[in-house]
C-alpha cells in the first residue's frame, strides 16, 4: 500500500469496502471460494419479478454437494429463472444466493462464476460443427488461453490422455476424429457435456438432456449423468418424468416460482399438493 493510502487508511471512520476495491486488488475466485460444507448450492428468500409479474417468489433451494437433483415443474414454474440467478445472468431482487459456504452469487459476474466451476448445459446442444470430436474437446480445455493459441500449441502427453478419458466418459471414444456435425442429435448433447466437463466444474446445471433422443440415446444419456454425481453436483431439469424416475433419487417441484414439493419420485407423485396442481384433484 503507498504512503498516501497508508495514511488514508489510518484517518478515523474510513473503512476499505469490497465494492469500492479495484478488481485486480481481489483474490481470485477460486481462492476465494470454500466447497468444504455438506451444501454446494444456497438459495433462501429469492425474489425476481419482470414488469411486476413474480417469476421467483420467495425461492428456498438447497443441493448438496455430489448430488443429482431433478428439477420439474410447468412452463413458466421459474426453472429457467433460477438457472439464470444461479448463473448470474439475472440478478435477484431480494435473498441470498450462495455458492459453497462464503461465495455470494449475487455480487459476482456470469464469466467469474463459470470460472468457479458452474456450468451449464442448454437444451440445444451448442458445438463446433465444423470441428472434430477431439478439437471440441481440446478448444473447452479450462485454460486461459486464445482460440489461435489453442490452434498453434502442441499438447501435453497429459492433455491428451485427459481428452481421451472425457471421450470415454461421454461414449465417443470411436468419434474423436469425426465432424461434430456429423454426430446423432445425442452424441451432440453427449459431446456437450463433455466440453463442460473439460471445464473443471463443481456444478452443472443441465437443460432438458433427452428432448428429441431416441430410447436408446436417452438410456446412455441416464447413466452418464448418473456416473458424473459424487465427482460433480448434477442438477437436471426435464419434463420427461419416466427418465427423471430412472435418474433421480431427489426431484424437487417448482410452481409460480417457489418450491412446491421436494422427496423422491414417489413422494412427488403421492404429493396431494402437487396431484391438485397438476392433475386438478
Amino acid at each position: 500500500m503507498s504512503q498516501h493510502a497508508s495514511a488514508f487508511a489510518s484517518q478515523p471512520g474510513v473503512v476499505f469496502r469490497r465494492d469500492k476495491v479495484f478488481k485486480f486488488l481481489l483474490p481470485g475466485i477460486l481462492d476465494r471460494l470454500d466447497t468444504s460444507g455438506t451444501t454446494i448450492l444456497y438459495l433462501e428468500g429469492v425474489n425476481v419479478a419482470f414488469d411486476g409479474f413474480k417469476a421467483i417468489n420467495d425461492l428456498n433451494f438447497y443441493v448438496n454437494k455430489g448430488e443429482l437433483r431433478c428439477l420439474i415443474g410447468a412452463n413458466g414454474a421459474g426453472k429457467t429463472t433460477m438457472m439464470d440467478i444461479i448463473t448470474g445472468k439475472t440478478r435477484p431482487d431480494s435473498g441470498i444466493v450462495l455458492y459453497g459456504k462464503n461465495l455470494d452469487l449475487v455480487d459476482e459476474t456470469e464469466s467469474d462464476i463459470a470460472l468457479a466451476g458452474i456450468g451449464r448445459k442448454f437444451q440445444k446442444p451448442t458445438v463446433f460443427e465444423h470441428l472434430n470430436v477431439f478439437e471440441n474437446l481440446e478448444l473447452a480445455m479450462a485454460d486461459n488461453k486464445s482460440f489461435w493459441w489453442t490452434l498453434r500449441h502442441k499438447l501435453t502427453s497429459e492433455q491428451h490422455d485427459r481428452i481421451s478419458q472425457t471421450a470415454d466418459l461421454i461414449g465417443l471414444p470411436d468419434q474423436l476424429s469425426q465432424l461434430a456435425g456429423s454426430l446423432s442429435h445425442g452424441q451432440k448433447q453427449w459431446l456437450e457435456i463433455g466440453m463442460l466437463l473439460m471445464q473443471d466444474p463443481l456444478l452443472l446445471l443441465i437443460d432438458e438432456p433427452v428432448a428429441g433422443m431416441t430410447y436408446q440415446e436417452m438410456e446412455k444419456t441416464g447413466e452418464l449423468l448418473q456416473s458424473l454425481a459424487g465427482n460433480h453436483t448434477v442438477i437436471v431439469v426435464e419434463h420427461d418424468m419416466e427418465f427423471v424416475r430412472s435418474i433421480a433419487n431427489r426431484v424437487t417441484v417448482l410452481h409460480q416460482g417457489s418450491v412446491l414439493a421436494e422427496g423422491s419420485m414417489d413422494d412427488i407423485q403421492n404429493n396431494q399438493d402437487v396431484r391438485k396442481v397438476y392433475l386438478g384433484e
